[in-house]
This record gives C-alpha cells, structure tokens and sequence, in this order.
C-alpha cells in the first residue's frame, strides 16, 4: 500500500462553453477499471444524444492501468489530452468523462487539444482533491488520572486524535502515519512513565483536502 497519494475528492460535474459548444466534465474515483468502464458507460447512456463522450482514466498504485478514448473525435484530441490532465496533478485512481454537445462552430485540432484539457482540469477544480495518507489506528488505554494531559499533549501534536472511549480504562485512538509508529509508542511510554497499554489497530487512509 502506498504511503501517501493524490486522489479526487467526489464524484461531480462541471460544465463549460467553448466556441458553443457544451463541454461536461464528469469526475469519479474509481479503484479497478470495471468501475472506472461502468461509470463511462453510465454516462454515455445518460448522455445518449451528445456528439461525443470521451474518456480518460489511471488506475493503481503505479498508475499501471492508463486508458484513453476520443470516441469519434479527431485521433489524439481528446482522451490523451484529458489523460495528461490527470498525469501532471498526479492523480490515481481517477476517471473522467467529457460529455461535448457541438454548437456549430469547429475547433480545429489544437482547440479541441485545449478544449479538453481545460474541461477537464474545471472539473477537477470543482469537485476537489485530497491527500490519501496511511495511517495507523493506535491504541492508549490508561487510568483515568492520565485522560486530561494524554488528551492536551496529543491534541497539540502532529497526530491526529480519532476518538476517546470511556469504561474502566480510559482509551484514547490516535491516527499515527506508518513510519511514525514506534516514534508514537516511545512517546506515550515516557508520558505515562510506562504505565499505559499502548497497542496497533487496523490501517486505513486518511483524507486531508488540498487547497
């Protein structure tokens, strides 16, 4: 699992006007690329009567899994310029979808290379991005006594307290990056002067938007 990556932060849509034409940027995470497939297909089923839906979408750890399509625009004008959207943000498992509904007016080859990239690069804009980063749960179980400074000391730290549980001990769960681990067990053991249970629970990913 890696450590930390980029991502979407929601699934939505955004909508912009070139030369007439209606650009619709459809935006969704996806993990596998039978979800990223079905959401393109979800789209070109609502967008049934539009002159184009081209996709584009990188899926996995090490981006193996990079598909483009211009669905019947110009060769290269299309899904490869939305891909390269996704490859400069650094984005995994993303899809995109640009619905276009041609008003009249041709764009020529670079303009649709422009077009593209810009519908694209709004959606993403709106929608938002995030930081997925790994972490482990920690566990502190300890006397009551300790429950005031446990809670100050790691409210003011770098780790991020996820909840506090209350029965004959006090238990405190912390989210601690992977490679913080054993700094965070030290940590505790010489606040508590070795007189908390300090444990590993599952990992997950934590998010933090990105302005």
């Amino acid at each position: 699992m890696l450590a930390q990556y980029l991502t979407v932060k929601a699934t939505g849509t955004h909508e912009i006007n070139i030369q007439k034409s209606r650009f619709i940027a459809h935006v969704k995470r996806a993990e596998t690329e039978e979800e990223a497939q079905a959401f393109i297909q979800e789209i070109k089923k609502e967008h049934w009567n539009a002159t184009h839906n081209c996709s584009a979408y990188m899926i996995g750890e090490n981006d193996q899994i990079q598909k483009a399509n211009d669905d019947g625009e110009p060769s290269g004008t299309a899904g490869v310029p939305m891909l390269e959207v996704l490859k400069k943000r650094n984005l995994k498992d993303t899809v995109v979808v640009v619905t276009r509904y041609f008003g009249g007016i041709k764009l020529g080859a670079g303009g649709l290379i422009r077009a593209y990239g810009r519908a694209v690069s709004a959606g993403i804009d709106a929608v938002g991005t995030v930081r997925r980063t790994l972490v482990t749960v920690m566990h502190v179980k300890a006397d009551y006594t300790w429950l005031g400074k446990l809670e100050n000391e790691i409210r003011s730290s770098e780790f991020q307290l996820k909840d506090i549980h209350y029965s004959d001990l006090v238990e405190i769960e912390v989210y601690v990056k992977e490679d913080q681990v054993n700094e965070f067990r030290e940590w505790m053991t010489e606040l508590t002067n070795g007189q908390a249970g300090i444990s590993e629970g599952g990992q997950l990913y934590m998010e933090t938007d990105i302005k």
